[in-house]
């Protein structure tokens, strides 16, 4: 079974810094797309920051220029480097990796989501 375990979550103040990491376990032989998303208070869950395996990036408008995505692809691991960041960034962050190839018929996979905060 594939299990997604994110760290890095936490408290910070308007302006500072986080960076999220998300590490893929399992039998895994590759993974296409690994991103981040978020669900804030009484919002739905939107994307944040996807990468492919080849390096292409996209990323929400409410953070370009903030936030970095990063991969490892021989640890099958997603980094989310966040700058700058604003009380609106508040959520729930979620790591996803799609396009999974395993020994499972399952291509996509969540993981349990690592609280952010930012106040003062």
């Amino acid at each position: 079974q594939v299990q997604l375990v994110e760290s890095g979550g936490g408290l910070v103040q308007p302006g500072g810094s986080l960076r999220l990491s998300c590490a893929a376990s399992g039998e895994i032989l590759s993974i296409d797309a690994m991103g981040w998303y978020r669900q804030g208070p009484g919002k739905q869950r939107e994307l944040v920051a996807v990468l492919t395996r080849r390096g292409s990036a996209n990323y929400a408008d409410s953070v370009k220029g903030r936030f970095t995505i990063s991969r490892d692809n021989a640890k099958h691991t997603v980094y989310l480097q966040m700058n700058s960041l604003e009380p609106e960034d508040t959520a729930v962050y979620y790591c996803n990796a799609d396009g999974v190839v395993s020994f499972t018929p399952q291509a996509e996979f969540w993981g349990r989501g690592t609280q952010v905060t930012v106040s003062s």
